[in-house]
């Protein structure tokens, strides 16, 4: 890992990287299974004024990665309550993990996940739950290599025509 990188909460001066990181997810998603994942208009912009109010959210944590001076990925959690759609207690969430093109295979992945579970232990988080796409095997790999274990696949069936 380049000693470059710099792993830290992100602050409202991150807005504009941080969200258009965070609309590269949406539109993998989207292009992935536009069925299954919603596109929006503006997307920078909503995920922006989304990510503007968990900054302020307690137990909430939003991350940035730095690479020689830019912003190359973002990362946010936040603790859970007890969710009985997912028969779970209270809980830390990795919500979303992104690093640019440009900075991919440096480190700067797994660096943010690493911050990112110290983050949500230190908030008390007794276990942390994290999803990835079924196609996205490298983020699978690393949750893996990082302690993750597979517990649920979600499966979607899309209404036919009658």
């Amino acid at each position: 890992m380049s000693n470059n990188i710099i792993i830290r909460e992100a602050t409202s001066d991150d807005l504009k990287p941080a969200a258009a990181l965070g609309a590269e997810i949406v539109r993998l998603h989207h292009a992935t299974n536009s069925q299954r994942f919603f596109m929006v208009d503006d997307v920078e912009q909503g995920y922006a004024a989304w990510l503007s109010n968990e900054l302020e959210r307690p137990g909430a944590v939003v991350l940035v990665a730095e690479l020689d001076g830019s912003v190359v990925g973002y990362a946010y959690g936040a603790i859970e309550e007890r969710d009985w759609s997912l028969l779970v207690e209270n809980h830390g969430a990795l919500h979303d993990i992104c690093v640019a093109a440009s900075a991919r295979r440096l480190g700067v992945g797994r660096a943010l996940m690493r911050a990112m579970i110290e983050y949500l232990e230190h908030l008390g988080a007794p276990q942390i739950l994290l999803r990835a796409m079924v196609q996205n095997e490298a983020a699978q790999r690393l949750a893996a290599e990082l302690g993750f274990k597979p517990t649920m696949l979600e499966m979607t069936r899309e209404r036919t025509a009658e």
